[in-house]
């Protein structure tokens, strides 16, 4: 079941009140989610709410209010999925009820995943459920829609004037500085609207379930974010991006996406070649200055030594270099690996260069399809 469209319809409250159905059943388990830690632990978010509602009650909070105990044994969690591998984390879970906030905040590989989570002991009463809310837009605004506004699963459709509790015109002045697309998606629940880029349309890329052969050129390039991710905040991704040729058509074959402090960039670069191989090129963009310099020759010498790797230097604007690769997709030479992490991709893409949207993908496409299409990678040898 899916509830929700517009902002401001109670859809947190109606997760929340579904999940606690069934908590006067002995080992009831129940699983909530959101994207990240932080859209779970803001004020007035799940974990909030649930710490009102509960603490006058005789469950008792776990692990600061990440979990509630109940007195039959039943149990409410709070988790999240901030990446794909996440969802691993709940690979021995057994659940009763597994509940989405915000769902198209997240990928439909994630759902799936956890859909996998539900059983119960046979002869059981407790009903087997997957309930989820959101507003229009995100990364998973298209298989959302296509899966329950357009599908025939079951939909509730809610809308701020469904909600007789909130300020109503306080949240319409909230919602009308917003730009008419996100205004649009927020106050009337408008799935059909979206936004665009100029650049770039999802269609233009083949989706292919093979990799290129091995004599296929490829490279591999980084691009660096500057910021680590901490607490609500949403800086650049750190984005390896895995691109190969082979008779004039190109092919994106792998995309590693971390936030994390540069240590860990390090060793995950590190990592990524190995398992890449020597064949593959390496390349970083170089900021300017001596700073970028220095960080090149620190890759060089100390992290990919032994690997065709150096710096490249960006000129022109983001546009400006994503341009060519535009027109080479255009005429559909440019495909992408089925994998979990493609229709963020191709979200990115799409929506590139919107003002407020992430494009470290886009930067690195750009890099390694002007190394490839340049011939500044080399034909394989092999032996």
């Amino acid at each position: 079941m899916f509830f929700g469209g517009a902002a401001g319809g109670g859809k947190s409250d109606a997760l929340l009140m579904v999940a606690l159905q069934y908590v006067l059943f002995p080992d009831y388990a129940a699983l909530l989610l959101r994207r990240t830690y932080a859209d779970l632990s803001l004020p007035g978010a799940l974990m909030d709410r649930a710490y009102d509602w509960l603490s006058p009650t005789d469950a008792k909070p776990v692990d600061g209010g990440r979990s509630w105990q109940f007195p039959s044994g039943a149990t409410l969690t709070f988790g999240y999925l901030e990446n794909e591998k996440d969802r691993f984390r709940y690979l021995s879970s057994e659940f009763q009820f597994v509940g989405f906030d915000e769902l198209t905040q997240f990928s439909e590989t994630q759902y799936l995943y956890l859909n996998s989570r539900l059983r119960r002991l046979e002869g059981s009463d407790i009903p087997i459920r997957m309930c989820s809310a959101s507003n229009p837009g995100g990364i998973g605004h298209e298989w959302v829609k296509a899966r329950f506004i357009e599908g025939d699963l079951p939909f509730i459709p809610s809308l701020l004037d469904d909600n007789p509790y909130i300020d109503k015109k306080a949240y319409e002045e909230a919602l009308a500085k917003l730009d008419p697309v996100t205004r649009e998606q927020l106050r009337h629940g408008n799935w059909d609207i979206g936004i665009k880029g100029e650049l770039f349309d999802r269609t233009w890329f083949p989706v292919i379930e093979r990799r290129f052969t091995p004599h296929a050129r490829r490279v591999r390039y980084w691009d660096l974010a500057a910021t680590e991710q901490k607490g609500s905040n949403d800086p650049d991704w750190t984005v390896g991006l895995l691109l190969a040729e082979e008779r004039g058509q190109y092919c994106v074959e792998d995309v590693v996406r971390i936030r994390r402090n540069p240590g860990d960039v390090e060793a995950v670069i590190l990592q990524t070649a190995q398992l890449d191989g020597p064949s593959v090129a390496i390349r970083m963009e170089q900021e300017p200055g001596s700073s970028g310099k220095i960080l090149i020759d620190h890759y060089s010498r100390s992290v990919l030594r032994g690997y065709d790797f150096r710096g490249v230097k960006s000129t022109g604007s983001k546009v400006g270099r994503a341009r060519p690769v535009s027109a080479a997709a255009s005429q559909g030479n440019i495909c992408i690996a089925s994998a979990p992490w493609a229709g963020d991709l191709l979200t990115e893409l799409e929506l590139f260069p919107q003002a407020g949207v992430h494009d470290d993908q886009v930067d690195a496409l750009s890099g390694a399809f002007a190394e490839l299409a340049s011939a500044k990678v080399p034909n394989v040898r092999w032996i």
